[in-house]
C-alpha cells in the first residue's frame, strides 16, 4: 500500500506562550490516538508549534485502511430455528441486519454451543475520507480552558484560526475544520515573510517556513535561543540567568529569535538583585546577566522577533521599558526600609491565614514558639529561632512583596539586615521557605532549619487539625510539599527529631483551635506516606520500604537509616533464607495467637541440641544488638542477625515446635518470639521479597 508523509497545520493568531508547548504535544498525542483508533498504519507523529501555528507531521502514513473480515455472531442455533426448523424472528432480524439470508449464515461451534455466524468483508476507507473526523476529534481534545469565537463564526478555539493546510505528500486533502476549508496556504513571519504562501509538499514544511523567517520546530527554536544567549553572555564574560521555564516561554513568543544586548542605570544595582531579577524575568521576559561572583550586571539580554535594520532603536525601546519597572522596585525598597519588620507585626493581624486558624500574626506567634522548641532539640540558638519565627511573615506587609510576591522571604532577609537583626535571623527569614521544590536547596544553618520546620509543621497540623485533609489532587495549602520539605530537612541534615513529638508540640501551640481529635496520628501517617513516595523516587525497592514502614519509626533520620541498612542486608546471601524464616515464624506465632512481645524462655525446658544452640545464639545476639539499638547502628544489627541463618535452619530441620508437652511447646514458641523480636528491632524482614 502506498504511503506518504502528512502535514496538518492550523495557522492562528498569537497563541498563549505558556500554553504553546503543551498544545503542540497534545495535538500530536491526540492525533496519533485518532490514527491508531482508525487502524491507519504510520511510522511516527511529530509536532510543530510556533506563536502563530500548530502542526502535526505524520511519517509514512498509509493511503487507507486495510480491508478486514469482521465476524458477527448471531443467535444460538437453538434459538434461531423453531421445532419445525424454520428461522425464528430473532434469526431473520439478525440476518437482515447483516444483508444476508438466514440460510447463508455460517455456523460457529464452541464447547459452549453453536451459533449463527456471518463473516463480513469490510473494505478499508481511504485516508482522505477519514482525516476530517480525526482532525476534529484531536482538536476537540486539546487542553483549552477558555475557547473563544471570532468574526461571525460559531467555531471556537483558543485563538482565531486563519489558515488550514492539509497536505498528503504533494496532494491537498479537502476537508473542513474550525470553519475553514483545507488548502496548502501557510502564514509567513508577520514582518519578514510573506503574509501567505503555498507549500508544495509536506516534506518541505520546516524548510519552507524557515525561508519565510519562521523556525517551526519548537525544540530547534528553543535551542537557538539558548545558544544565542550563551554566546552573547560569553562575549561579555558574564553568565545568563535563565531556567527552562523562561527559555520555553521566550521560545513561545518568537518565530525568528534574535538576541540583543541592553543595559540599565547602575544606580539600580543598590536594590537587592532578587527583586530586579524577578521584574526582569517575570514581567519582561528579559535575561539577567551575572558575574563570576553571582552579582547582577547592569547589562541584560532580550530576545527580539525581528532582525531590525536599526537595532539601536530596538535596544533603546527595551531600555525605556525596563527603567520604570526597576524604578518601582527601587522606590519600594527605599520606602520599605523606613519601617522595621518588627513594626509590621501588628499589621499581620489584618491578614487571615485560615478562617478557623486565625491571622498571620497568630501564625507568626505559633511559629516563634515551635521554632524555639525545635531549636533546643537540634543544638540551635532558641532565642534567635524564636525571633526569626516571630518576624517570619512580616515582609509580606512590605510594598516590595505586595508588588512582587515571588520575592517574599528574600526581601525579609534584606530588611532584617537593614534593621540590624542577627545574620542568622535574617537568613532564616529567607530560608523558612526551603526547600520550595524537588532538588531545591535546604536551610544552611540550624536556626533556619528550626524556623523552616516550624512553618511547615504549623500548616500541616493546623489544616489536619480542622479536618481539611488533602483529597485527590486537591491540596490548596500545599501539604504534600510541606511534608516532603519536613522529611528532606530532617533526613538530609541528620536532625534527631521525632515527628510524633513535633506534631504534639505544634498541636499544643494551637491551643483549643483544633477540632479533629485524630489529627496527631493522621499528620504523622501523612508525612510517613510522603516518605514512601520520596524513597520510591530514589529507586529504593518497595519491599525494603514496606519492611521498615511496618515498624512505623517516627524519627525520619532513623527511618532512613533503617531503610539503608535493610537495602544492604537484602543483598546478602543469607537474606532470602532469613526472610523466609521470619515469615514462617510470624505465621506460627500468629496462628498460635502468641504475643510477639512475650519472650521469656525457660532454658531448663530446652531439650533438643538445635533449640539449645538457637537459644544460646539468640542470647549472644541480643546482647550485641542491645548496644547497637541505642546507637541506631542498624547495619551492625542486621549483620549480627545474618550470622544466625544456619542455626535457625537447623532448628526448623530438627525441632518440632508444636510438641505434645504443652510447657515445651510454649517454651519453643517463646524462643521463636525472641527471634522475631530481635529482627523487628530494625524492620519486618519477613516482608522482603525473593530476589
Amino acid at each position: 500500500m502506498r504511503t506518504e508523509n502528512l502535514l496538518i497545520e492550523l495557522g492562528t493568531e498569537e497563541l498563549p506562550p505558556k500554553a504553546l508547548k503543551s498544545l503542540g504535544e497534545a495535538f500530536a498525542t491526540q492525533f496519533e490516538a485518532a490514527l491508531t483508533s482508525a487502524d491507519l498504519a504510520f511510522t511516527s507523529v511529530n509536532w510543530f508549534a510556533a506563536p502563530r501555528r500548530l502542526a502535526v507531521y505524520v511519517s509514512q502514513l498509509a493511503e487507507g485502511q486495510s480491508d478486514k473480515t469482521v465476524e458477527k455472531r448471531g443467535p444460538a442455533v437453538s434459538a434461531a430455528f423453531d421445532a419445525d426448523g424454520n428461522p425464528t424472528k430473532a434469526a431473520q432480524g439478525w440476518a437482515r441486519g447483516n444483508g444476508i439470508n438466514v440460510e447463508d449464515a455460517e455456523r460457529l461451534v464452541t464447547d459452549k454451543g453453536e451459533w449463527l455466524l456471518h463473516k463480513a468483508h469490510v473494505p478499508g476507507q481511504p485516508v482522505a475520507a477519514l482525516l476530517e473526523g480525526m482532525l476534529n476529534q484531536a482538536v476537540s481534545k486539546l487542553p483549552i480552558p477558555k475557547p473563544m469565537r471570532w468574526g461571525n463564526n460559531t467555531t471556537q478555539f483558543i485563538r482565531p484560526v486563519h489558515t488550514l493546510a492539509v497536505i498528503y505528500g504533494s496532494e491537498v486533502v479537502n476537508i473542513t475544520s474550525l470553519g475553514l476549508t483545507s488548502g496548502r496556504t501557510l502564514q509567513g513571519h508577520r514582518f519578514h515573510g510573506k503574509a501567505r504562501f503555498e507549500l508544495d509538499h509536506a516534506d518541505n514544511y520546516a524548510k519552507a517556513l524557515e525561508a519565510q523567517y519562521v523556525i517551526a520546530d519548537f525544540q530547534a527554536r528553543k535551542d537557538k535561543v539558548r545558544e544565542q544567549l550563551e554566546s552573547a553572555a560569553a562575549t561579555l564574560s558574564l553568565t545568563p540567568d535563565f531556567d527552562e521555564a523562561l527559555l520555553e516561554e521566550i521560545a513561545s513568543l518568537v518565530e525568528w529569535p534574535v538576541v540583543m544586548q541592553a543595559s540599565f542605570d547602575k544606580g539600580f544595582l543598590d536594590v537587592p538583585k532578587e527583586a530586579l531579577i524577578y521584574t526582569m524575568k517575570d514581567d519582561q521576559k528579559y535575561v539577567p546577566l551575572l558575574d563570576a561572583d553571582g552579582n547582577l550586571s547592569n547589562q541584560f539580554l532580550f530576545v527580539s522577533n525581528i532582525e531590525s535594520r536599526d537595532p539601536i532603536q530596538v535596544v533603546s525601546g527595551n531600555e525605556k521599558v525596563i527603567r520604570p519597572r526597576l524604578a518601582d522596585a527601587e522606590f519600594f525598597f527605599n520606602s520599605d526600609k523606613k519601617h522595621s519588620l518588627e513594626s509590621r507585626l501588628e499589621s499581620l493581624d489584618s491578614v487571615l491565614f485560615q478562617k478557623q486558624l486565625g491571622t498571620l500574626k497568630e501564625k507568626s506567634s505559633r511559629i516563634a514558639s515551635l521554632s524555639a522548641f525545635i531549636a533546643t532539640h537540634i543544638d540551635a540558638d532558641a532565642t534567635l529561632a524564636q525571633r526569626a519565627g516571630l518576624l517570619a511573615k512580616t515582609d509580606l506587609m512590605t510594598n516590595m512583596v505586595m508588588e512582587f510576591p515571588d520575592v517574599q522571604g528574600v526581601m525579609g532577609k534584606y530588611y532584617a539586615l537593614n534593621d540590624g537583626e542577627d545574620t542568622l535571623v535574617a537568613a532564616a527569614l529567607y530560608e523558612q521557605y526551603l526547600p520550595r521544590f524537588a532538588g531545591d536547596a535546604l536551610p544552611s544553618n540550624s536556626v533556619s532549619a528550626a524556623v523552616a520546620l516550624a512553618d511547615k509543621l504549623d500548616t500541616l497540623v493546623g489544616i489536619f487539625g480542622i479536618g481539611q485533609l488533602p483529597k485527590g489532587d486537591k491540596d490548596p495549602f500545599a501539604l504534600r510539599r510541606a511534608a516532603i520539605g519536613v522529611l528532606r530537612i530532617i533526613t538530609e541534615l541528620s536532625l534527631p527529631l521525632d515527628l510524633s513529638k513535633l506534631v504534639e508540640k505544634a498541636g499544643e501551640v494551637y491551643g483549643d483551635k483544633l477540632t479533629n481529635s485524630e489529627y496527631k496520628t493522621q499528620v504523622v501517617d501523612f508525612v510517613l506516606g510522603r516518605f514512601v513516595a520520596l524513597l520510591q523516587d530514589q529507586n529504593v525497592a518497595i519491599d525494603v520500604i514496606q519492611a521498615v514502614s511496618a515498624r512505623r519509626p517516627t524519627q525520619p533520620a532513623d527511618y532512613l537509616a533503617r531503610v539503608n541498612a535493610v537495602a544492604k542486608f537484602k543483598t546478602l546471601d543469607e537474606a532470602e533464607a532469613l526472610a523466609a524464616a521470619n515469615k514462617r515464624v510470624a505465621n506460627i506465632l500468629a496462628k498460635q495467637k502468641v504475643d510477639e512481645s512475650v519472650a521469656d524462655v525457660d532454658s531448663r525446658l530446652l531439650q533438643e541440641e538445635a533449640e539449645i544452640a538457637l537459644h544460646s545464639a539468640l542470647m549472644e545476639a541480643k546482647e550485641k544488638v542491645a548496644g547497637a539499638i541505642e546507637a541506631q547502628d542498624y547495619p551492625m544489627i542486621l549483620s549480627t542477625l545474618a550470622t544466625l541463618r544456619n542455626t535457625i535452619d537447623s532448628f526448623f530441620d530438627n525441632v518440632m515446635v508444636m510438641a505434645e508437652d504443652e510447657a515445651i511447646k510454649l517454651n519453643r514458641l517463646a524462643l521463636l518470639s525472641l527471634l522475631r523480636q530481635l529482627f523487628l528491632t530494625t524492620a519486618d524482614i519477613s516482608l522482603l521479597a525473593k530476589s
